[in-house]
């Protein structure tokens, strides 16, 4: 039962659903108030103990039915009950029962076993034939022959599981692992005894050689459905974890249409993440200079008795942020995919405006106030996109907005710094470096390109307060942590 347990959660962490060993120990708790046999009362007690949220409880649900599809009689491993795991599995649909309405199944002897005609017959064809055979008479005298004559779906059942967890079947990755776990169950089973049968059936050239096949390839089926279905469950959580990291290193604009959804999806938690971590947290003021008048007044309600002081606080400014964004075709996929972190992280991040450029450059804060994040970066890259000339998109920043910068204003800036060969407007950005708290230029391109060819980066580099390469999600997140730490 513990065991399983463990499994379980383990299937949980590859789903990015956290759970603690303090929260495991309350699942085992749980687990045995409420016992095995009932499914709802399982899940629902499990649920409680190990989802703590909407949409932890989602994945929760999602990987419970895959695993107790398939498993729930793992926890009942400490009964040892045959009968229990027959019941097991069918009640919850496990392994067994694909097996049985396989083809193989339906169209031969072995699927007539059920009934009891089929498999007397075939089991009297297959005990003459083994007077000639050591093999089958070993076989016969087994327990995985019989088990498949009389369709002991119970006993495969638990013999399979058994064999996976020798196996190591919980370790399954990758969709080329599962004929190397096939193989292994099957030996472990005891497969191999029933190849040397056939072989000596063939080499007598008996007529049980069809019979015997037909249960050879019947538990093959079976063996193959549960590999598969352990891949499906043990590898989908860590292949979707693998492929997110993968992603995450992977230059954005090399990311292709198939997998934008998953990114959208990506940037979206990790901009949770982000919130999480940088969340306000408010804290009353105890320190500092004494409102002695405040203090006074709220003694008045007590006959002047002060239970409560109370202090002065200085009032900060609010920060402001100015997302300055390079939406040309070279750089389009970076700037989408900044914009979308800074809006998805509205909760803790001061206020921002946005502007995008090429030839010429505009704010763009009201069509992420009117229009879906997805939509506004779609407006903004037509609006704006075409050939670039930093210089004349540099002037209309001055005019819009630089007198608008003072010591709380961040503003960063994400582009290649080409601008073929056109004036750079040095003079513009020393006067945002000098005005600004903090001037931050983001890079698509490596270090190795910046001042090569038509490349301004290093002119632009000395009127910045913190230059970075930025071409992956790994190093846009480790950016905007910094942006929210410095911000604080």
């Amino acid at each position: 039962m513990q065991s399983s347990l463990l499994r379980f959660v383990e299937i949980l962490r590859s789903h990015a659903l956290p759970v603690s060993p303090a929260e495991t120990l309350d699942a085992a708790a749980a687990m045995e108030v409420v016992g095995y046999d009932d499914r709802d009362s399982l899940r629902n007690a499990l649920a409680m103990t190990l989802a703590k949220s909407d949409r932890e409880e989602h994945t929760f649900f999602y990987c419970f039915d895959q695993f107790f599809d398939q498993q729930a009689a793992d926890f009942s491993t400490d009964r040892n009950s045959e009968g229990a795991y027959e019941a097991t599995d069918s009640d919850h649909g496990g392994t067994d029962s694909a097996a049985e309405n396989s083809p193989e199944m339906a169209g031969s002897g072995a699927g007539q076993a059920a009934g009891g005609g089929g498999s007397a017959t075939d089991a009297a064809e297959l005990a003459a034939a083994a007077g000639n055979s050591p093999a089958l008479q070993e076989l016969l005298d087994g327990e995985l022959l019989p088990a498949l004559l009389e369709n002991q779906r119970g006993t495969l059942s638990t013999a399979m599981r058994r064999a996976g967890q020798d196996a190591g079947i919980s370790n399954i990755r990758l969709f080329t692992q599962k004929g190397q776990y096939t193989r292994k169950i099957l030996d472990s089973l005891g497969e191999n005894l029933i190849r040397d049968a056939v072989i000596e059936l063939e080499r007598a050239e008996s007529l049980a050689i069809d019979t015997l096949r037909r249960y050879r390839d019947v538990l093959r089926e079976q063996v193959r459905d549960y590999v598969e279905q352990q891949y499906l469950m043990n590898a989908e959580g860590h292949n979707s974890a693998f492929m997110e990291d993968v992603l995450s290193k992977t230059r954005l604009s090399n990311i292709d249409r198939r997998h934008r959804d998953r990114v959208q999806a990506q940037v979206r938690r990790m901009a949770r993440r982000l919130a999480s971590r940088h969340s306000a947290r408010r804290r009353p003021v105890k320190r500092g200079q004494l409102n002695m008048g405040k203090t006074l007044r709220g003694g008045m309600a007590h006959d002047g008795i002060l239970f409560k002081t109370h202090w002065r606080s200085r009032k900060r400014d609010k920060a402001q942020l100015l997302a300055v964004c390079d939406v040309s075709g070279s750089v389009a996929a970076y700037a989408s995919f900044l914009l979308m972190f800074l809006y998805s992280l509205q909760d803790v991040l001061p206020r921002t405006r946005s502007f995008a450029f090429s030839s010429h450059l505009g704010e763009i804060s009201d069509l992420f106030r009117d229009e879906p994040l997805e939509r506004a970066i779609e407006l903004a890259n037509w609006r704006y996109g075409g050939a670039t000339d930093y210089g004349s998109s540099l002037r209309d920043f001055s005019r819009l907005a630089l007198d608008d910068i003072n010591r709380n204003t961040s503003v960063i800036i994400l582009g290649d710094a080409r601008n073929n060969r056109g004036d750079p407007e040095l003079e513009i950005m020393q006067s945002i470096y000098e005005r600004s708290k903090q001037l931050i230029w983001l890079n698509p391109e490596s270090r190795r390109a910046w001042g090569t060819g038509d490349s301004e980066m290093l002119r632009y580099q000395t009127a910045c307060h913190y230059c970075a390469p930025c071409s992956n999600l790994q190093q846009l997140e480790r950016v905007v942590d910094q942006l929210l730490k410095s911000l604080r």
